[in-house]
């Protein structure tokens, strides 16, 4: 018998029961749910709504159900129909009528926004660890990679100079940013709500504060009704869980790429790469491209959540239930991807001679052509121009601006002299921009220095 059929004269439907049923998936929140609950009964005796050894045999029985479920999760039952009602029917069986007494001044309602809050929090913590390992990997690399010259580019055309370590570091920008939303998401979601009730709060003496200290929270919920209707502390992590993931997708595509016989600027370990079943040569980024693909699979996530939140009046709604399966897949896909993505990077053969000789192609030495003659005093739209004419010159002869001889560079601008080649060589291309940000060697330290620091600051955070 269901236990809130006390105001029914039937049973419910079984396809109707299945239907409603949450089990299959919200079992994965029972040690959340046993955890609150412990916290809850203790509060319960500290404040005279149960006896102390009411408390101790509550606790007792919660703690076996924890090692039971562990054991094998096949005791939990559809028929129960999600964690909350499983643990406390299976609790009444184990102790009897005091085990009824647990759900005294709270409601399902509040005990499944306490039980998300605290699975998401844990979940922040697991996601963010991921991303940490990810920076660390990549200033590793990149300050292996701080001489390596390659093409920047934009459209996907050569277009300046930079450094592997450059671009690397980039990268490094984004999931620091990535850290920060994890780290501003996990303050926001660190509020209690149990005690909300089902949404008017409860009539019992209840101390929430007890519950959110002996819980591990920093606060408690302000309103009742906000406190078992909101789930802002999920879209915000699974939009910040989307965001990573488009950072990984990204660099999944240029890993892709990089790969390609056309670029040929690394080679991915055998570990993380996969063959063809009719073409022998093959070696595939399968790994990057299923990273790539799952990135879709987390967009669609947020947009479930969202969707399915944006018309629903408080307070509670039995459509929130559907918050579960989106947010667990997501942050399921983005910590497997992370966990992979990782050891990927760290096992590929950087291929720097090719990056070298693909950034001597292209004129990506074009604009500091331009800037030559610019700081020579011609002003820079006319220095554009002039070695606009050049690059024409060049295209139609098959060579490099380098090739051109002083005196046919003095053809279109009497400024050129002897020192040009000097200026426009690719290392002076790299190694002079040096505005912090910029790719030279000594900036790209420093930038290197920096997230080492950052990375260093996080291990006192959370």
């Amino acid at each position: 018998m269901k236990m809130w059929a006390g105001r029914f004269q039937k049973e419910i439907d079984r396809e109707v029961n299945d239907f409603n049923s949450s089990i299959s998936f919200d079992k994965r929140l029972y040690r959340q749910d046993i955890t609150g609950s412990l916290a809850h009964a203790a509060m319960l005796s500290e404040q005279g709504i149960i006896t102390k050894d009411e408390a101790a045999e509550i606790s007792r029985g919660l703690l076996e159900i924890m090692a039971e479920i562990e054991a094998d999760d096949s005791i939990l039952s559809a028929d129960a129909e999600d964690i909350h009602m499983n643990v406390e029917a299976l609790l009444t069986q184990k102790i009897g009528d005091t085990g009824k007494k647990l759900h005294t001044a709270r409601s399902r309602n509040d005990q499944v926004a306490l039980d998300m809050r605290m699975y998401a929090r844990e979940e922040t913590k697991n996601i963010r660890a991921e991303v940490l390992k990810l920076l660390s990997a990549l200033v590793k690399l990149a300050g292996e990679h701080t001489s390596t010259v390659m093409p920047g580019y934009t459209h996907l055309q050569r277009a300046q100079p930079i450094t592997f370590s450059h671009h690397l570091m980039a990268y490094a920008q984004m999931f620091m940013r990535d850290v920060t939303r994890l780290n501003d998401a996990y303050a926001r979601m660190d509020e209690m709500p149990l005690g909300s009730g089902a949404l008017a709060a409860s009539t019992f003496p209840i101390n929430r504060e007890s519950v959110a200290k002996k819980l591990g929270f920093s606060d408690i919920t302000k309103n009742s009704l906000d406190g078992v209707s909101d789930r802002d502390y999920l879209l915000e992590l699974t939009s910040a869980i989307s965001i990573i993931m488009m950072h990984l997708s990204r660099f999944s595509e240029e890993v892709i790429l990089w790969c390609s016989s056309e670029f040929s600027f690394i080679e991915l370990d055998d570990a993380y790469s996969t063959g063809s079943s009719i073409m022998p040569q093959k070696k595939n980024p399968d790994i990057a491209e299923l990273v790539r693909g799952k990135t879709g699979r987390v967009y669609g996530s947020l947009i479930a959540l969202l969707t399915m939140m944006k018309g629903l009046p408080l307070a509670y709604n039995k459509d929130m239930q559907e918050d579960k399966e989106s947010f667990f897949d997501a942050a399921d896909t983005v910590k497997m991807c992370l966990s992979i993505f990782t050891p990927m990077l760290e096992t590929m053969r950087v291929k720097a001679d090719n990056m070298r000789k693909a950034a001597s192609g292209g004129f990506t030495n074009a604009t500091d052509c331009a800037d030559y003659l610019a700081k020579k005093g011609l002003p820079f739209r006319d220095a554009y121009k002039v070695v606009g004419g050049l690059v024409h010159v060049c295209i139609e002869r098959g060579c490099g601006l380098s090739d051109l001889t002083v005196d046919e560079l003095k053809t279109y601008c009497p400024l050129f002299s002897d020192d040009v080649y000097d200026a426009i060589s690719l290392d002076t291309c790299v190694g002079e921009r040096k505005a912090m940000g910029g790719p030279a060697p000594e900036s790209v330290k420093r930038q290197i220095e920096i997230m080492s620091g950052f990375l260093k600051a996080q291990s006192d955070i959370l």
